[in-house]
């Protein structure tokens, strides 16, 4: 195993820059998933760690080894694709353990090793299978069993979930992360669906237009985003985001642009009329027979949960409720908001203005 580390990591084609001066601290057997919308950056970053893509300027260290000029077979990273990326004219045990024949393996370590990670990943039964014969979920597995069987310092993983069924997926999440609560390998993971970040990670990294946004546990990002990009990406609903100001008197309050008053809780001074994003996770909205006035817009039971999108004066809310909410759309329901949980954010440089 190894610690990672990417300083003022840059990467341009040509002359249009897609990586813009990264620097994460990977530690050893972490756990860490770059997320972010598609263009982001996250792909080509991890690339670049695997060797596939050079870097234009920066460093990226492995267990404290610059690996720049490196090619991928001598940095001892294994890494798992999106596609699988088996040999259909092998069978399980020969995908597996192809990469120890390359690196002429004696027979018995590598029959050893691939026997091992098979009864790591539940595919003793299906080493004499082919990839034709094996289900979606199975042929994952099989990727990450010859990922297994190199024994690296770093596993990678490139959208790995990506073409499983929603079903399937969660069962992959769990799996993946108990895999790596075993082998305790630090493993960098990239997706686009900030739910497996949240589930899988120890470390978040946020991207968005190649630059770093934020870096820090589930939680952490969760709960203080450092900026808008940040709160309305991680969280599902999304956070609500109004516009307004801030009128300090009475305690507090935040005026919204058709003039509907929210509440705040310790309003920071030195945003007294200043344009700001209100913002708010639809779980800190609960039904209040006192509470505001707001007009249904739609209603999604989902059994455990109600989702539901209400019009407060001009502005139209998510909300979750734990309760079943039996009104129509078009009736008014009154809510109350946690002001403990509110963010203000600067409507001109995005940053969160709120601890």
């Amino acid at each position: 195993m190894a610690d990672v580390q990417f300083a003022d990591v840059r990467k341009s084609f040509g002359s249009f820059p897609v990586i813009k001066g990264v620097n994460i601290d990977i530690a050893d057997g972490e756990f860490v998933i770059l997320v972010g919308p598609s263009g982001c950056g996250k792909s080509t970053l991890l690339r670049m760690l695997a060797g596939l893509e050079n870097i234009s300027e920066g460093e990226i260290r492995i267990g404290g080894r610059v690996v720049n000029t490196l090619p991928p077979k001598e940095r001892d990273i294994a890494m798992v694709f999106q596609n699988y990326a088996l040999y259909p004219h092998m069978t399980v045990e020969q995908n597996m353990g192809f990469s120890l024949m390359l690196n002429k393996a004696p027979k018995a370590e590598a029959e050893k090793r691939v026997k091992y990670a098979a009864g790591i990943l539940g595919l003793d039964k299906l080493l004499d299978r082919y990839p034709r014969q094996l289900s979606g979920g199975q042929r994952q597995r099989v990727a990450m069993g010859r990922a297994i069987v190199r024994d690296p310092e770093v596993f990678l993983f490139d959208e790995p979930l990506s073409n499983l069924d929603a079903k399937l997926r969660v069962a992959m999440r769990a799996e993946i992360k108990e895999l790596h609560q075993r082998l305790k390998t630090t493993t960098v993971y990239v997706t686009h669906d900030q739910i497996e970040a949240m589930t899988m990670a120890d470390k978040i990294v946020v991207m968005h237009d190649g630059v770093v946004e934020q870096v820090g546990s589930p939680l952490e990002l969760y709960d203080k985003p450092a900026n808008l990009f940040v709160g309305g990406f991680i969280g599902s609903p999304a956070m609500n985001m109004i516009k307004g100001r801030l009128d300090t008197a009475d305690g507090g309050r935040f005026i919204t642009s058709d003039g509907t008053a929210l509440p705040v809780s310790n309003p920071p001074a030195a945003a007294q009329g200043r344009d700001l994003v209100y913002g708010l996770r639809p779980e800190y909205i609960s039904l209040a027979d006192d509470g505001l006035p707001g007009e249904i817009i739609v209603i999604e039971p989902t059994g455990y949960e109600t989702h539901l999108s209400l019009r407060l004066g001009g502005s139209d809310l998510n909300c979750v409720f734990r309760e079943r909410v039996t009104a129509r759309p078009g009736e008014t329901l009154r809510v109350a908001i946690d002001a403990t949980h509110v963010h203000l954010f600067d409507a001109e440089t995005g940053r969160r203005l709120t601890d």
